[in-house]
């Protein structure tokens, strides 16, 4: 099973491809198809007028376990769960959400 995922072209933040032209930071809602399919789920990613809300898509590998995805590979692990050092350690995508914080614009 595959996904799509990039970075939020605003602050670089890792998004998933939700499905119908919508990009999420959380990759539980990331539209999974199967191995077969893959390459279509990622050419729907890639269709809209310039520019696209992702950077860089790319199909990744992802396992279902229970109502949860998670990245086979431990680079896209580290990705889905935020920087491992530093202090950013364990800040995610959803924390960089200014919609998600109700706020309209912010600076980085």
């Amino acid at each position: 099973m595959q996904i799509v995922t990039g970075n939020r072209l605003r602050d670089g933040a890792v998004i998933y491809f939700a499905g119908a032209g919508e990009w999420t930071p959380s990759i539980d809602k990331a539209l999974a198809a199967e191995d077969d399919h893959a390459n279509a789920l990622l050419a729907e990613a890639q269709v809209g007028l310039p520019p696209l809300p992702a950077v860089g898509p790319i199909l990744i590998e992802v396992t279902r376990d229970g109502n949860h995805l998670r990245p086979v590979t431990l680079r896209e692990r580290i990705r889905a769960s935020g920087p491992t050092t530093g202090p950013m350690a364990g800040h995610t995508a959803l924390d960089a959400n200014p919609a998600a914080a109700g706020v309209d614009d912010y600076s980085i």
